[in-house]
Formats: structure tokens, sequence, C-alpha cells
């Protein structure tokens, strides 16, 4: 997806900063793009890794930044600052690379979640699922509703400052990734029925981040496919738990607690 999402976006005429773990994936994929693309290392599990990045981005500005990475369903595992693996990479990650960014973005934050933010429930007594018994599923679909709260938490306290800087969530619905497809959990169902009936390409699921990355109209919100799973890009409806400010506040309070980040928001 994010490959597809830098593609469209290097087509475009964008100067493209892509950032992972695999560099020589990377690399191979930039010089495809253009002499406009390049790769820099980043690891959003690991918060050493995101202030390495932001340090040696200095002070370049950024117009768009794409929150896109992710691991889905994977079994119990840590990440090295102890964090449960899917919500410190999907979420925390991100949260703490936003942050460290903010003042040097100019146009917006795309933050990408999943129609699976649907089934998300947010503990937030346990969102490293130290206590409750842990499920594969149900923590990747936490951290995809962390996604969606975090960008609209982000929107509301933009809108506050009267920043003309906007957040906007995006989310592909069904795309013929890998990343779903061994998952040993009932994802593995729903993709294999997705490769077979809906046949959407990662060019056709990252349709609606780069049109929440890059089209004017849209100004904040979620941005999805017309019927959840496939379709155009449009506004979506935002579901009522993802919508809970109390709740999107508090998840704030403790990613800031959690990755020692916060946000320049005067």
């Amino acid at each position: 997806m994010g490959e597809a999402t830098a593609r469209a976006l290097g087509a475009a005429g964008a100067t493209v900063l892509l950032a992972g773990r695999n560099t020589a994936k990377g690399e191979r994929i930039a010089s495809e793009i253009g002499p406009d693309a390049s790769m820099h290392r980043l690891d959003l599990a690991d918060l050493g890794s995101i202030h390495e990045f932001s340090d040696n981005l200095g002070k370049r500005t950024i117009d768009v930044l794409v929150n896109n990475a992710g691991v889905m369903a994977l079994p119990l595992s840590r990440t090295p600052d102890g964090f449960e693996t899917q919500f410190g990479t999907n979420h925390l990650g991100h949260f703490a690379l936003t942050g460290l960014l903010l003042d040097r973005i100019t146009t917006r934050v795309v933050t990408v979640s999943s129609a699976a933010y649907l089934l998300g429930r947010l503990d937030l007594d346990d969102l490293n699922w130290e206590h409750r018994r842990y499920s594969r599923a149900g923590a990747y679909a936490q951290s995809k509703l962390a996604n969606l709260m975090f960008s609209l938490e982000l929107e509301r306290r933009l809108a506050e400052t009267r920043s003309s800087l906007r957040a906007i969530a995006a989310h592909p619905g069904y795309a013929a990734t890998e990343v779903g497809s061994n998952t040993g959990t009932w994802f593995d169902g729903l993709f294999g029925f997705g490769k077979k009936v809906l046949q959407r390409t990662p060019a056709q699921g990252a349709e609606s981040v780069v049109c929440a990355a890059a089209d004017p109209s849209m100004t904040g919100g979620l941005i999805g496919p017309g019927m959840l799973l496939y379709g155009s890009p449009h506004q979506a409806r935002i579901a009522r738990r993802a919508r809970d400010r109390d709740a999107a506040r508090r998840l704030w309070e403790l990613s800031e607690k959690f990755t020692g980040v916060t946000f320049p928001l005067q």
C-alpha cells in the first residue's frame, strides 16, 4: 500500500521521501519513481529509530506526512520499548513521528486506518495487552481504531489553535496485499474472499490515501471506498465509538506518556 501511494504521488510530480525498515527495497522503488524520490531508514516499532529519523531530516519542511506503516494480526510480541507490537507500531509509532515532525509539516497529516476499526475495542486500562487474554485480530482492530481516533483528535486540536494544517484519516477498503493472507486468523478467509471476488489491486486500495493526501476538497474526517471494501474514494461515515471525544483525549494523554512525545500545539 505504501509503495502504491508513493508511486502515485511521485507520478503526480511530488518529491517523495520513502521511509521504512527494508532500505534495499525502498531504494529500488525510489529509483523507479525517479530522481525526486529517496529512501530513508525508519522503524516505527522503535522510538529510537523514530527520533533518529526526525533528527536526520533537520529543518526540512514536509507538505504531507502519510502515516502508512502497519503490521497485522501478529502473535503476541513486544517492541524494543515494551509495547504490544501492533499497538506500538501502528499507533504509537505514528503518534510519536507526527509529534516530532509537526512543526515542519505545512499542509496535512494523513493517517491510514482500516475498516477493521469497526471491530475494534479500545481498552484504555490495558492498551498493551498485559492483563487481558491476547487476541491477534483484536489487537489489530484496536490499533486501527486508535489510528482513526488519533487523527480525529489531532484534527480537533489543530482547529482549536486555528492552524491551517489539516489531519485526515483514510482507509483502503480491501486490496490484494500480502499483509492479511497468512495471519492465522479469520482475516485470512476475508482476504481470500477479497482476492477471488473483489480483485482490487494495491494501487486501487491506495486511491483513498492519495485522495486524502492530495485532493484539496478533502479537509478532514475519514476517506474510504464508497462500498466500504471497494469503490471510489469518498467522505466516509465514522462509527460512534471512534467519535468518543473523552476516549480520544485519554488515548492522546496515554500516548504522550508512553512515547514521551508532546505536540507543539499552542
